[in-house]
C-alpha cells in the first residue's frame, strides 16, 4: 500500500485495471439481463435507473453487453500474451545465448519480417483461411506479441552475459541453456513483467479494432469493437451506443498503461535508488 501511495500514476491503473477485471470475473456468473434476449420494445432506450448505460438497437442491455465484453476482451488480449510471452522469451534467450551466430541472425531477421506485418494485416491472411473468429484474432494478436518479447529478451539478456556471475557460471560448466534459465531469465523477469502489462493493453485495443473491422468475435458473442461498429450509424439518434463501449476501450487501456508505468517505476533498480 505504501508503493501505492508513492506511486500515484499506479493507482488509478490499479483501481481502473480491478474494475474491469471485476466486471469479466461478475459476468461469467451473473450480469443485469440476457444479452441473447432481444427486446425490440425497449430499443435505444436512454440512461436509466433500469438499464444505467441504455439501451442498443436491439434492446440489449448495454452495461450487461459491456460486462460480457470485457471478458472477451480480456481473455483474447491475455491469451495473445501469453503465446507471445511462451514463444518470443526461449527465442529471444536463444538468441542472445548465440549471438553473432546463425541462428541469432535467423531469429531476428524472422522477428523483422513479422514486424513488417501489422497485426490488422495478418488476421486479414488468417481470416482468409481459416474465417473470422476470436481464435483467430487471438493468433494474429500472438504471432505479433512474439517479435516483441524476443527483441526485450534478447536485449536485456545481451547486457547480462558480460556480468561476472555469468562467467563464473561458464568456468563452473554450465552451459548456455542452463545458464539462460537459471541467471537470465530470472534477471529479465521484471521486464517482462512490464512489458506484459504493456502489450496486454495493446492487445484489447487490437482486438477492439479487429472485432470493429469484422475481423474478430462473432455474433452472439459481445465485443467492445463490434459494438462501436453497431452503433457508427446511429450515433446521432443514440450517442450513448458508441459512448459506453468507447469509455470502456479508453479507460481500460489507460489503466494498464498506468499500471505498466507504475510497475515499472517498483520495479526498476534505478529508479528505486532515485527514490530513496
Amino acid at each position: 500500500m505504501k508503493l501505492l501511495l508513492h506511486n500515484r500514476s499506479m493507482l488509478p491503473g490499479v483501481i481502473l485495471t480491478i474494475v474491469f477485471a471485476g466486471a469479466a470475473i461478475v459476468s461469467l456468473v451473473w450480469v443485469p439481463y440476457d444479452i441473447t434476449i432481444l427486446n425490440i420494445a425497449d430499443r435505444m432506450k436512454t440512461p436509466s435507473l433500469i438499464h444505467p448505460f441504455g439501451t442498443d438497437q436491439f434492446g440489449r442491455d448495454i452495461l450487461s453487453m459491456i460486462m460480457v465484453g470485457a471478458r472477451t476482451s480480456i481473455a483474447v488480449a491475455l491469451v495473445a500474451v501469453g503465446i507471445g510471452m511462451l514463444a518470443g522469451v526461449p527465442l529471444g534467450l536463444a538468441a542472445a545465448a548465440r549471438r553473432g551466430s546463425l541462428p541469432d541472425e535467423i531469429i531476428m531477421r524472422t522477428n523483422d519480417l513479422v514486424f513488417a506485418f501489422p497485426s490488422l494485416l495478418i488476421a486479414v491472411m488468417i481470416t482468409a483461411v481459416f474465417g473470422a473468429s476470436a481464435l483467430n484474432a487471438i493468433i494474429a494478436i500472438g504471432i505479433f506479441n512474439i517479435p516483441v518479447f524476443a527483441r526485450l529478451t534478447r536485449g536485456a539478456a545481451l547486457t547480462l552475459w558480460s556480468r561476472e556471475y555469468i562467467m563464473a557460471a561458464r568456468v563452473a560448466g554450465k552451459g548456455p541453456a542452463r545458464i539462460s534459465v537459471e541467471h537470465i531469465l530470472p534477471n529479465v523477469t521484471n521486464l517482462l513483467i512490464v512489458q506484459g502489462t504493456i502489450q496486454f493493453s495493446l492487445g484489447i485495443l487490437a482486438e477492439a479494432g479487429l472485432s470493429y473491422v469484422g475481423l474478430g468475435a462473432q455474433p452472439p458473442t459481445a465485443s467492445w469493437g463490434r459494438m462501436l461498429a453497431d452503433s457508427q450509424t446511429m450515433i446521432s439518434l443514440a450517442p450513448h451506443l458508441a459512448l459506453f463501449p468507447g469509455l470502456a476501450i479508453l479507460l481500460t487501456v489507460l489503466g494498464l498503461n498506468l499500471l505498466g508505468d507504475g510497475l515499472r517505476d517498483l520495479l526498476d533498480p534505478k529508479l528505486r535508488r532515485a527514490r530513496t
